[in-house]
């Protein structure tokens, strides 16, 4: 089936570059742009897209209101687009339900890997920069209160496996780790992620942060 896609970012030759590369993939298609983040949310309600790319700065609505906006049982999944790989306003777009970011001087390529593997539900975490970031501003923002108690429902392997993930390990890692196969992990992901009511892996690693579970330069 054809992923479909919308793009919203305020520069018009950034816009029409990304739809235009993307239209060029057999399995994908571009079903609306926007200039700003209320036309986003207004067009991806109407078009009900698989995955967004989302700028981050644009006017009348910014991206992470947006993205914040969109969140819900049918949400499509947000690519976050930005200029700067240390950006304080992708960390606040991935905790609104961003499945990840991209840099703007991504390779066509990267885009459309990026794309599927967002849209095939997975989180784009892989990258050593997004679990840098995540941890960059979990640090520059310390965590107020006791940790979250969606916490408490999960089991001391969850918790174990949940802290791995924060980690930035990937399934074959965390199964070596764990000691265990790969569809096991896969298990605990699954109900990780269904008992915190989280969308994929990069919000329970922002949780994991955000809870103090993992805190940033130990272990």
């Amino acid at each position: 089936m054809s992923i479909r896609i919308v793009v919203a970012d305020d520069h018009e030759i950034v816009r029409v570059g990304y739809a235009g590369l993307l239209a060029t993939q057999a399995d994908f298609t571009v079903v609306g742009t926007a200039p700003d983040g209320a036309e986003a949310v207004r067009v991806c309600r109407e078009q009900l897209p698989d995955v967004v790319l989302m700028d981050v700065r644009m006017p009348v609505m910014d991206g992470i209101r947006a993205t914040a906006r969109l969140q819900g049982p049918d949400a499509p999944r947000v690519l976050v687009l930005t200029t700067f790989d240390l950006d304080e306003y992708v960390y606040d777009a991935l905790t609104a339900g961003a499945s990840g970011f991209l840099l703007k001087d991504v390779t066509a390529e990267r885009l459309f890997d990026a794309v599927r593997v967002v849209a095939a539900g997975e989180a784009l975490l892989a990258p050593a920069i997004t679990r840098r970031l995540i941890a960059e501003f979990a640090r520059q923002r310390p965590r107020t209160g006791p940790a979250h108690t969606a916490l408490d429902a999960l089991t001391p392997r969850e918790t174990d496996v949940l802290r791995l993930l924060a980690q930035g390990l990937s399934n074959p890692e965390l199964a070596v780790r764990l000691h265990v196969g790969e569809e096991t992990v896969k298990t605990h992901v699954s109900r990780i992620l269904s008992k915190l009511g989280l969308r994929d892996r990069t919000q329970a690693v922002v949780m994991a942060y955000e809870t103090g579970l993992v805190v940033p330069g130990v272990g």
